[in-house]
């Protein structure tokens, strides 16, 4: 099934009021009056010629609401992004939108689920172009030139990147008084929500830009203080009034980056706005005068505004008690981890099928002593001694979800030190930041390399993953959350450890230092369970096969190729009837026969090349943290076996060779 349809039953496309058909003239291209989003064209429709997409004053006209448009641009790629980025809006009752195609694909896609889109010509590569590769860097060009051929036709422009999303926030409070007064409050509630009521608060900014400010300058929802913002201000996420002063400014940032291939967007746009940077245009706004001072300019608070750090490591908004509008994905690399931050967060739209894995899920509750997480200061060795002590239950749970075939539903990871990519104390002077602090996934692993394919002759069979709030999630289908298994561990042999198990178990307990077969046995007859939740990993498997079934395998083939060769070649001394028993009787004393040594060895085997092929598999799950300072380089990997090194310190790589992971 393509992608694109996935998504069309995810977002439960159908006419959003009786009077509106699935035909192909519901979506808007070209004329008419503004239609509802997410109203598709009848299946099977002939797509429209490519120039009725062409951007153009007449297609924004019929998008516009109170003289704003938002607008977001992408390309196949990050259709996912762009998907959740329209519905956040669409949640909150805003439709004045366009979504900006970079490739067919994506353009038809938007087109046939009823999301209003255009062709902005670049024809790009479908695929995710990288984080600073040339291709972004033309993405970004893109960006600025679509600015500068907006604001002519006379229209408020809220530009966004596709990596960003805008959140719903209702309180308790507010949804009861709803149930009861639906019609009285509904209209506020929105209103809360909405970003674009609080852009209109500053009618006389020309720009309102976020920023990379990671400290706080102002504790409500005031614009941060221009004079005490430090970071660089970030261009996902502006608003655009299109004033003489903001069109000449989208004029000259369009001319140097053509100009210079080497001018990063955002880069130039802090410099043209830098050439003068104050007085303030007045004692109340927080508004500045900049660029040619005469644009006025104004920075949004980025604790409600919020950039990656604020948002997913701070948690500002929390901290202030205030009621965050957008989250930018910044202060991270890379797609899958910028996805499963906001996964985390449950602020992501995937398919339904997202939710109910064929072969099941598998979870575990987390065991850390409180001297780990809290006692002493918050140093390398702290840090390290934390993380590893969860690691090393992650990769129980991740051996038991490969036997089993199961997604693996990641516990959260504490951390007590953050990652960035300089070097640092442990986290940001003058930040917020709580130590510990539940960090995201990629702080610790390589989302990237987890989500994607692996060869499996090589690394043995793919481990699927979930974020640690999927059960949380208001998309979890309840008869996944009703097909629920808990296993508790206990000592073998004890009263009661191993239960009768069925598939209408809802508990058991089961014995503790596990390997393959033993897991196998037990909990394969529960496929039809949707969830087993582990009470624990600590002391729930030895291996794919224990030391001792090793021993016992090591010693019949031992015996089986004496006897076999020495049959066999006329081995003197080793015939059958040299020996006190018949050969068939004396292997019925071990084990089942194999048909001969070889086959010995390749069952044998089986057991060591799974083991070999996971170990090199997790080994490339984990990441670095970052960094150290005074030393080159200042990383520290982090080791998935690190516990079978005695001696393992988290030190950065004392020479050129040692610069590598695994």
């Amino acid at each position: 099934m393509h992608v694109f349809s996935l998504y069309v039953i995810m977002l439960d496309v159908a006419p959003s009021s009786p009077n509106q058909t699935l035909d192909s003239t519901s979506q808007r291209v070209g004329g008419g009056k503004r239609k509802s989003i997410w109203v598709a064209p009848a299946p099977g429709s002939k797509m429209p010629p490519l120039e009725t997409f062409r951007l153009t004053k007449e297609m924004v006209q019929e998008r516009v609401k109170d003289n704003v448009i938002i607008t977001t641009f992408g390309n196949y790629a990050f259709m996912d992004f762009i998907l959740t980025w329209v519905k956040r809006l669409t949640d909150l009752g805003v439709e004045n939108l366009l979504v900006g195609a970079m490739d067919i694909e994506l353009l038809e896609a938007l087109y046939r689920m009823g999301v209003p889109v255009f062709d902005m010509g670049s024809h790009m590569s479908e695929i995710d172009v990288g984080w600073g590769s040339a291709t972004f860097h033309k993405i970004g060009r893109e960006k600025v030139i679509l600015i500068d051929s907006m604001l002519p036709f006379g229209f408020e422009l809220l530009m966004c990147d596709s990596d960003m999303v805008w959140l719903k926030v209702t309180s308790f409070l507010m949804f009861f008084f709803y149930c009861f007064q639906k019609c009285l409050l509904k209209y506020d509630i929105l209103l809360e929500q909405n970003p674009l009521p609080y852009l209109a608060r500053y009618p006389e900014a020309d720009i309102l830009t976020s920023t990379d400010q990671v400290t706080p300058t102002v504790t409500d929802e005031r614009l941060d203080n221009w004079q005490e913002v430090g970071g660089a201000y970030n261009i996902g996420m502006f608003h655009w009034r299109p004033t003489d002063s903001a069109k000449k400014l989208a004029k000259e940032w369009k001319e140097m980056l053509l100009a210079d291939d080497n001018v990063w967007d955002q880069a130039g746009f802090n410099d043209l706005l830098h050439k003068q940077l104050g007085p303030p245009v007045d004692d109340e706004s927080g508004l500045v005068y900049a660029y040619d001072g005469t644009l006025k300019l104004g920075l949004l608070p980025a604790s409600i505004f919020c950039s990656g750090h604020t948002y997913f490591i701070q948690a500002m908004y929390q901290q202030l008690r205030l009621k965050p509008y957008a989250v930018h994905t910044t202060f991270q690399i890379g797609s899958e981890g910028k996805r499963h931050r906001l996964r985390e967060a449950m602020v992501f739209y995937d398919p339904p099928e997202y939710y109910d894995s064929p072969g099941g899920f598998l979870t575990f509750k987390p065991s850390i002593p409180k001297s780990l997480l809290l006692d002493g200061e918050h140093n390398l060795q702290t840090h390290f001694s934390l993380v590893n002590y969860q690691m090393k239950q992650i990769r129980t749970a991740l051996a038991i979800a490969s036997i089993l075939n199961r997604t693996l539903v990641m516990p959260p990871v504490w951390c007590r030190l953050d990652k960035l990519w300089f070097p640092h104390s442990g986290i940001i002077a003058g930040s917020m930041t709580r130590q510990p602090f539940i960090c995201p996934l990629d702080h610790v692993f390589e989302v990237h390399t987890m989500l994607n394919a692996l060869p499996v002759e090589e690394y043995g069979p793919g481990i699927n993953i979930r974020e640690y709030s999927f059960f949380d999630n208001p998309s979890m289908p309840a008869q996944v959350k009703d097909s629920w298994l808990d296993v508790q561990l206990c000592q073998e042999g004890s009263e009661k450890c191993q239960s009768n198990i069925t598939n209408t178990t809802r508990s058991l307990k089961f014995p503790k230092h596990n390997n393959e077969e033993t897991l196998t046995t037990l909990l394969s007859p529960l496929k039809d369970v949707k969830v087993i939740q582990f009470s624990s990993m600590q002391d729930a498997f030895l291996g794919f096969s224990d030391k001792a079934s090793n021993v016992f395998l090591l010693f019949y083939i031992f015996f089986d190729l004496v006897y076999w060769y020495g049959v066999r070649f006329g081995a003197e001394g080793l015939s059958e009837s040299s020996l006190s028993i018949p050969r068939d009787e004396a292997r019925s004393v071990y084990i089942t026969p194999f048909p001969d040594p070889i086959s010995s060895f390749a069952i044998c085997g089986i057991y060591w090349a799974s083991e070999e092929k996971f170990r090199k598999r997790v080994k490339r799950y984990v990441g670095i943290w970052c960094c150290v300072g005074g030393h080159d380089p200042g990383h520290i990997y982090y080791d998935m076996y690190w516990d079978e090194k005695p001696d393992w310190k988290p030190l950065p790589p004392q020479t050129p060779e040692d610069d590598h992971p695994y």
